[in-house]
């Protein structure tokens, strides 16, 4: 197992952030990038990463099952992670996490039978004033999230 040319090239930009002696500082970097180009984090994935990085295999486990952007199991193409903290809940984030359960026929922690979505429960995301919201794919988030918004969402991602 492997990754592609241009995923190596953007983990080695990750590594020369930090002295040569500590590109191990780069695995949470490397992870997502691996993760970007594979869609979730297979063991040998982790395993070429540790490799590549110079670790134990078991430090980048650490690593990727303490941060839940990580995916270990395979997931829909377009992961939704719903803010269901405190403040999102305050907002709304019940209705529309109930919303988009009934929308795609998942619960959290599930997938859509044709792959597509995956639907998971997330804790702030640090933007309390814009709730309720959802963070797609772990990198472009959406906020003040109505069932309206939701339908537009779903509707782009397909």
């Amino acid at each position: 197992m492997t990754l592609s040319a241009e995923s190596l090239a953007q983990i080695d930009k990750e590594i020369a952030k930090y002295p040569a002696d500590q590109k191990q500082s780069a695995v949470m970097a490397a992870l997502r990038i691996a993760q970007v180009e594979k869609g979730w984090l297979a063991p040998e994935t982790i395993e070429f990463v540790a490799a590549y990085l110079g670790m134990p295999a078991i430090a980048v486990y650490e690593v990727a099952t303490f941060y839940n952007m990580y995916e270990l199991e395979p997931c829909g193409r377009h992961k939704i992670t719903v803010c269901t903290n405190l403040p999102c809940q305050l907002q709304g984030a019940d209705k529309v996490a109930d919303y988009l359960k009934q929308k795609l026929g998942i619960d959290f922690g599930e997938t859509t039978p044709d792959g597509r979505f995956t639907l998971r429960e997330g804790e702030c995301f640090g933007t309390c004033g814009s709730g309720p919201l959802c963070l797609h794919n772990n990198h472009k988030m959406h906020t003040h999230l109505s069932p309206e918004v939701v339908d537009k969402l779903l509707d782009e991602l397909k």
